[in-house]
């Protein structure tokens, strides 16, 4: 081969590895059967939730797991893939889990999510889950609930002695206040 090209594929060997090394989650599927216009319905939806989806050749995504030592993801790159790249780890798992529910051509593979392999199950789990905001969210929720029922409790008792439907108890009598 001239060594033009072999300096080109050594070059996009580096700059895959190092954009799978990059992201939190890297989602592997076939496309095989999707029609253009399910492709771009996909791109569009995966760009909404700021997830690059990209179609490389199989060996230079092979040798890039590879050199990432992810030699279980490389053994999968058979077919005509597809790589979804995302900042979120449950982002591309979850748009692309809901895609392949509807059209049955996108077969989910396996992915590599904070540089652990994942299965296809593990995709599935992933694609429940809500994205980082919706989790953070519900951990500031957790956290504000007991806070916010005592604050009622609070609010509520106060009302209810300014209403006079709440009896105060007075303290009683001791010895001293009898003599």
């Amino acid at each position: 081969m001239n060594k033009d090209i072999l300096a080109q594929k050594e070059a996009d060997v580096i700059a895959l590895s190092e954009k799978m090394e990059a992201a939190s989650s890297v989602v592997l599927v076939e496309y095989r059967g999707l029609s253009v216009k399910e492709v771009t319905e996909l791109r569009r939806a995966l760009r909404e939730e700021d997830v690059e989806f990209k179609v490389y050749r199989n060996a230079i995504a092979r040798r890039a797991a590879e050199k990432l030592g992810h030699e279980d993801f490389a053994k999968t790159l058979v077919g005509p893939n597809a790589l979804a790249f995302g900042k979120d780890p449950v982002a591309p798992a979850r748009v692309l889990a809901k895609f392949a529910k509807k059209h049955e051509a996108l077969v989910l593979k396996t992915g590599i999510v904070d540089g652990a392999m994942v299965d296809e199950a593990t995709i599935q789990k992933l694609s429940a889950l809500p994205n980082k905001e919706g989790m953070l969210a519900k951990f500031a929720s957790c956290l504000n609930a007991p806070v916010i029922k005592f604050a009622m409790t609070v609010k509520a008792l106060a009302e209810a002695k300014e209403n006079g439907s709440v009896k105060t108890e007075e303290a009683p009598a001791t010895e001293e206040a009898a003599a």
